[in-house]
């Protein structure tokens, strides 16, 4: 999808994805594994990472 690194580490460097509301949330990857991050508009914690297309 990217054609360079600079666009690729714009679109998918930590950015979640919250699995409940769908938003995107941009964050450490170390906080998102240990559950310390909640989505900021439902409050859920189960987030995933931007799937590349």
């Amino acid at each position: 999808m990217a054609k360079f690194p600079e666009a690729d580490a714009r679109l998918f460097h930590n950015i979640f994805v919250c699995k409940k509301c769908k938003s995107k949330i941009r964050a450490p990857n170390l906080k998102v594994f240990a559950g310390k991050v909640a989505c900021r508009k439902c409050g859920a914690k189960a987030l995933r990472t931007v799937r590349k297309k």
